[in-house]
């Protein structure tokens, strides 16, 4: 692999990047024009209406946000004419063939692309299960066909999760999927059958004539479903892995490179410490337990949570990049923290602990929330048991005040059985991750790391090494920090 020069390579290639709002996708386009000015052009497909629409996503999702600081500073009053000039927004979805772009549109852009980066996903663990298929597996079979016709192409990056592995335990390997294996063993998963399942209940749904709350959660109800029954704990990485399998089915002879990011979680250092966006999957307990909503915890403090700070998953994408092009196979990268860094649940609890007893959150009234250490259930069958219970006891203590009149102590059980559903809903939406026991092998992500570095990577600009991350000084000063600053 010849690693010389990543940013020189940068310099004058034209890349397609989907899913241009996302969280990674903001980071990987961000990350590009600062450190390549001299990159030819960023085409960045935007779900809207239409072009009008596109753009105004653009100013307001992607450089609208603080994010992009740094770049403005650094442009100053020229930042406006450069982006416009680097970045081409274009009005698509991958949900439909050929992106649901015009034929104008794609006639320009498939004699310019030389990359496509597909990063557009829906990552909602219980989505609807017609949309999630439509933007998490159909949309890279779209992609991939998209890329196939670029006259240019020399490379397609797919960004997937490294838990398509489903529930394994044990250490999960950089396996690549040829066409017809699927990913976790399973036997009779047809993809065609799964569409034709999803549109055919919607439709007869719909035929109901029933309130669109209650169809919505239908079809989130048969995405959990199809899920389970196929070996996988929730529709995101179920769709996710059907993606990829489509991936290696229609890719011919197009190089490929998969992406499986762990968790990713806020920056680590660029363009600078701590930025975040959304309440990311550990996010959502950082926030309960810091306002003092969240007492009960369902975890074993042995299990490991794979993290990897998102703009070491972005530098990753891109010296991979750089690898690869041009070259006719299909290569994966797990790209997390368990193998060489790993950090448990127990020192991550206890990293929350000291940070919100030292910087209490205020409430409204201005008032600091005082949390305790909070109890940590392994049992998964005791934890819901106590939840359920404490359900029932409130609510029959919430009759019997209402019918009293107490307002005060209404509003303090009310407070409480909030508390409770917000705990039992991260228990089910988590618990397969909180017991999670598998480790993910990251051999291909160090090769990569080693050959850079022998080819003389810039570690200041391209860091991609785990082992290097101090895992309680960057949640005590980075990230929480930076989750009380953007979420709470």
């Amino acid at each position: 692999m010849d690693l010389d020069s990543i940013i020189g390579f940068l310099g004058h290639k034209t890349i397609l990047v989907t899913g241009a709002t996302g969280f990674i996708a903001k980071i990987l386009v961000e990350k590009i024009l600062r450190t390549q000015p001299n990159v030819k052009q960023l085409y960045l497909l935007v779900r809207a209406r239409d072009a009008k629409a596109a753009d105004a996503r653009l100013q307001d999702e992607v450089l609208g946000k603080e994010l992009f600081k740094v770049l403005r500073e650094k442009w100053g009053t020229n930042f406006e004419s450069f982006v416009s000039e680097k970045i081409s927004v274009v009005a698509g979805d991958t949900s439909y063939e050929n992106l649901g772009l015009t034929a104008h549109q794609m006639k320009e852009m498939f004699e310019d692309i030389d990359i496509v980066i597909n990063v557009a996903a829906t990552t909602k663990f219980d989505e609807r299960y017609e949309v999630a298929l439509g933007v998490n597996t159909l949309g890279p079979k779209h992609v991939v066909q998209f890329a196939k016709s670029c006259a240019k192409i020399q490379l397609l990056i797919h960004v997937s999760t490294a838990y398509v592995c489903g529930e394994k335990g044990g250490l999960i390997p950089e396996s690549s999927y040829a066409m017809g294996e699927t990913l976790n063993g399973v036997t009779g998963l047809d993809i065609e059958s799964e569409k034709k399942l999803a549109e055919q209940t919607l439709c007869n749904l719909k035929a109901k004539d029933l309130p669109e709350k209650v169809i919505r959660q239908n079809m989130k109800n048969l995405g959990c479903q199809r899920a389970k029954h196929y070996g996988w704990p929730n529709t995101y990485v179920f769709t996710k892995a059907m993606g990829e399998m489509l991936v290696g089915q229609f890719r011919g002879n197009l190089p490929v490179v998969i992406m499986r990011p762990t968790i990713v979680c806020s920056t680590l250092k660029e363009p600078f410490p701590g930025w975040v966006e959304g309440c990311r999957t550990i996010d959502s307990v950082a926030v309960t337990y810091g306002k003092g909503s969240l007492n009960f915890f369902l975890a074993d403090k042995s299990s490991v949570l794979d993290l990897i700070p998102a703009d070491m998953f972005v530098n990753s994408i891109i010296v991979a990049m750089k690898a690869h092009v041009n070259q006719s196979n299909l290569t994966v990268y797990q790209v997390g923290s368990s193998y060489r860094n790993p950090v448990t649940f127990k020192e991550l609890h206890e990293f929350h602990f000291q940070y919100f007893t030292k910087n209490p959150w205020c409430n409204r009234d201005g008032i600091p929330v005082k949390i305790g250490r909070g109890l940590v259930l392994s049992n998964i069958l005791i934890f819901e048991t106590i939840l359920f219970m404490w359900q029932l006891v409130v609510q029959m203590i919430l009759i019997f005040a209402t019918k009293m009149g107490s307002s005060n102590f209404q509003r303090t059980l009310f407070n409480f059985d909030k508390k409770l559903k917000i705990a039992m809903k991260l228990v089910d939406l988590y618990k397969p991750y909180l017991f999670f026991k598998g480790i993910f092998a990251d051999t291909n992500t160090e090769k990569l790391l080693i050959t850079a570095r022998e080819n003389g990577l810039n570690e200041d600009v391209f860091n991609l090494d785990t082992i290097g991350i101090n895992w309680k000084d960057y949640f005590i000063n980075v990230h929480l920090p930076s989750i009380v600053k953007y979420l709470f």
